[in-house]
Order: structure tokens, then sequence, then C-alpha cells
């Protein structure tokens, strides 16, 4: 009889993935909270929005991130850990933010709704694979693990 790597609720595999996903609910909803108020209410442009709510839903993630998910991992001193987990989500948020380029200016859809259905909703699904995978590989690597989640 095998056994899964994903099998039980308590494996460490699940466990990282069920916090990586809370932790990334939360810094969505700061994301999406920010965003919506930065677009419609104060009246910024999409893309000024989009920037500064990834600023503030990054700092929610990197502390969430550190101080429960990988709170058992040694990631070393300074500001190295925050840049890298920095650096892989300015990759996700170029995900996200061609997401809303292209639905916003080179497809014409403009509304508010579209802005967010584009940069809050599919960017954001596109970029959170990128995201997990970089931040277990470059920012919270487990002792010994060269990168890949799965082996």
């Amino acid at each position: 009889m095998t056994t899964r790597a994903w099998a039980g609720p308590t494996t460490p595999r699940r466990r990282e993935l069920l916090g990586f996903a809370a932790v990334g609910l939360l810094a969505y909803a700061v994301d999406l909270a920010l965003f919506t108020c930065l677009r419609g209410p104060a009246g910024l442009g999409p893309l000024t929005a989009k920037a500064l709510s990834f600023v503030a839903a990054c700092s929610v993630a990197y502390a969430g991130n550190a101080l429960g998910t990988y709170r058992d991992r040694r990631v070393g001193g300074g500001l190295r850990p925050y840049a890298a987990f920095f650096l892989v989500n300015l990759a996700g948020a170029a995900v996200q933010l061609l997401c809303l380029a292209v639905s916003h200016y080179g497809l014409g859809l403009t509304s508010q709704r579209a802005d967010t259905v584009s940069g809050a909703v599919v960017g954001m699904a596109l970029a959170t694979v990128l995201r997990f995978w970089g931040t277990r590989t470059w920012v919270f690597r487990a002792e010994g693990r060269v990168g890949s989640w799965t082996g």
C-alpha cells in the first residue's frame, strides 16, 4: 500500500499550502479593499491604485508568512529575506499589472468592475502560483531543499 504525500490533514506540505493560502487571502483582502478605495473614491488611475495596494498587501503577506506559515524556518537576518520576498512579489505584481493593462488599455474594458476583475481576480490567480513557488524556493527555503516543492 502506498501513501500519498498530501494524504491526511496534518502533513507538512498541506500545512504549508493552507498557511500560505490563509496569509494570501488576508493579503488579497487588503489588496482588493485598498485598490477599490483608491480606484473609486480616491479617484486614482488603475495602475497607480494597483501599485499602492500591492505594496500594502506585500507587507501584510511577508509578516504573515514569516510569523505564521514559515515561522519554523530560519531565513537569516537583515533585509535580505524581505528583499527576496518583495522581488518575488514584484514578479507576481508584474503578472497582475499586465492583466490589468491588457484589459484596460488593450481591450478597452475601462470600468471599475473590469479593472477589478482583470487586476485583482485574474491577475491575482496567475500571480499566486508564481508567488508560492518563489516564496518557498528563495525566501523561506527549508534546510537542504534545493527548490522544488514536489520532491
